[in-house]
């Protein structure tokens, strides 16, 4: 298993249910044989530029450990959640 980080860029309409997307996302982590290290919220920011035509956002940060091969596959179920704006996962 090796280390990841990962930010997310939450759309600001979904304030109200934040907490049923990030349980999609660790979701997806647990799904994938991942473990959860740690995670950190800095809740809603201004944007340097618009995403979606949405000029703020919740952000999430999220530690976890993961086998390589999974990555693509987390990439590519976040890619199709409309509820994240942007997902960057780079290694630790």
């Amino acid at each position: 298993m090796k280390s990841y980080e990962a930010l997310f860029i939450i759309d600001p309409d979904k304030e109200s249910s934040v907490k049923d997307v990030i349980t999609n996302i660790t979701g997806e982590i647990a799904k994938n044989k991942g473990k959860i290290n740690k995670e950190e919220s800095t809740g809603k920011q201004r944007l340097a530029y618009p995403i979606k035509r949405k000029k703020e956002a919740i952000f999430y940060k999220l530690d976890f450990s993961i086998d390589p091969s999974a990555i693509s596959a987390l990439n590519a179920s976040y890619g199709l959640n409309s509820d994240i704006l942007r997902v960057m996962i780079t290694s630790k």
